[in-house]
């Protein structure tokens, strides 16, 4: 008997992303790249929705940044033209919002970037979202292969263009990085007629970002490897000689104390714990 591939919801959690030299409101470049991912997985499996979530303020800043998303869709010729704004305060948490709707309307896959321009940025809002819901995570996500009898064969990216191939029971959520597929451009005119579907919910304060205190970064200098060479062809082969990786490890099988074992002494060999 052929398995059977049937149609599947999608979510897209999409940000307000900050230009790294202009500091402007934009896209957030991994989020644009769940957003591609998840109409490549439209087209892939027919009968298949996609539908975009973001939660924070409305203003005419983010308003711009997200209709940048909505212009991607749009250049994919989709019939994607809302996007769904949990409005809420700007200190708010972004994570009850976030469940809240996912837990009521619930659907086979969440996409999410792997972590967001600005605010926190740590990176742990999927583990957040994977933990409350109870549902399996896959961070990394180079593709998704083909889903069947509600299981997704997908491809996640490893150190130095490795990729392991696993399945996830659906509902899942998975985080995409620099190794997914990147954002086509985003179209201005559907973008601009395209409709935020804003809905205000309860807020509850971010505690720990207010605790924080938020500077601009300090530049530091880096320090350059003086090459000491006697002629041109030595010089030559110096700048064009290929990094040296470190030794990577990848664990399987092994029980929760051996893998923090093995973190703590990475941690300890770079020099981040003494």
């Amino acid at each position: 008997m052929r398995p059977e591939q049937k149609g599947i919801e999608v979510a897209v959690l999409v940000s307000v992303g900050r230009h790294p030299i202009t500091g402007r409101s934009r896209r957030a470049d991994q989020d644009a790249r769940g957003l591609e991912l998840a109409l490549g997985l439209e087209r892939q499996l027919s009968g298949s929705r996609v539908r975009l979530l973001h939660a924070g303020p409305r203003s005419e800043e983010s308003e711009a940044a997200l209709r940048g998303y909505l212009g991607i869709a749009a250049g994919a010729g989709t019939g994607l033209d809302t996007l769904t704004l949990l409005e809420q305060a700007e200190e708010s948490d972004a994570i009850p919002a976030l469940v809240r709707h996912l837990a009521e309307a619930p659907p086979q896959l969440v996409i999410t970037g792997a972590r967001a321009e600005r605010g926190e940025g740590s990176g742990l809002l999927p583990y957040a979202l994977a933990e409350r819901l109870g549902w399996p995570l896959v961070n990394g996500l180079a593709a998704v292969e083909k889903v069947e009898n509600g299981v997704a064969t997908v491809l996640q990216a490893l150190p130095r263009g490795q990729r392991r191939r696993l399945k996830v029971r659906l509902p899942a959520i998975v985080s995409v990085d620099g190794a997914a597929p990147a954002a086509r451009q985003s179209a201005f005119g559907p973008a601009r007629r395209a409709e935020l579907d804003a809905t205000p919910v309860a807020a509850e304060p971010d505690r720990e970002l207010a605790q924080w205190q938020l500077a601009p970064a300090r530049k530091r200098p880096k320090r350059l490897k003086i090459v000491k060479a006697a002629s041109a062809r030595d010089r030559f082969k110096a700048a064009a000689a290929k990094a040296e990786g470190g030794s990577g490890q990848v664990l399987e099988g092994v029980s929760a104390e051996q893998g923090a074992e093995a973190i703590l002494k990475l941690l300890e060999a770079e020099g981040v714990l003494r």
